[in-house]
């Protein structure tokens, strides 16, 4: 088994010119930096409808929650650049979780989260820079039994500080992202390690 951690990094947009996927990438490549094997998914590109319990028992979990609950699987972290959306979760990220969290068969509860390490982060136009939606980000996730680490960072009026290739142009900014992505990583390979 590999000692190197695996990091699964997204962020709860799809769309395509989104502050939180530019914000994400920069965790990404931070984690690749840090020592990590990172897999960076576009939720986008998955398609995965709104979750239905009438058609999961129907059909079983569709083919892209099966792929994104791999990936999941998988990964000993996640990266995740969280979107506020009326204070809250973004329906296409709270619609991931709630299909990768559908236990399948010979499967322990919530597999592809438990006892894995999480980092959170959010950009916005807003004056606050996602931090009400970071909250539910951060329940939701300890309550399936993710360790979110205690770092976090809000970016606010985040159209004034991503330049046109998607980087962040504040360096106090960059760093964080930086230190959030290592931490990650560093809890990570522990954990990895324990197993």
């Amino acid at each position: 088994m590999s000692e190197q951690p695996s990091i699964l990094a997204f962020a709860g947009s799809t769309r395509s010119g989104s502050f939180n996927k530019m914000l994400v990438r920069i965790a990404a490549d931070a984690a690749k930096e840090a020592g990590a094997r990172v897999t960076l998914v576009d939720l986008r590109d998955l398609a995965l409808p709104l979750y239905d319990e009438d058609l999961e028992s129907r059909s079983g979990l569709p083919e892209n929650a099966k792929k994104l609950k791999s990936m999941m699987k998988a990964s000993d972290g996640f990266l995740i650049a969280a979107p506020e959306y009326n204070s809250s979760i973004t329906g296409v990220m709270k619609n991931a979780i709630d299909w990768a969290s559908r236990p399948e068969k010979g499967e322990k509860p919530l597999e592809a989260f438990s006892g894995k390490v999480a980092g959170i982060m959010s950009a916005s136009p807003g004056g606050l820079g996602g931090l009400r939606g970071l909250y539910h980000v951060r329940q939701i996730l300890s309550n399936i039994n993710m360790l979110v680490i205690p770092e976090q960072l809000a970016i606010s009026k985040a159209g004034d500080v991503f330049n046109e290739s998607g980087e962040l142009t504040d360096d106090k900014q960059r760093e964080t992202v930086r230190s959030i992505a290592k931490r990650v990583v560093e809890v990570a390979g522990k954990l990895k390690r324990e197993r």
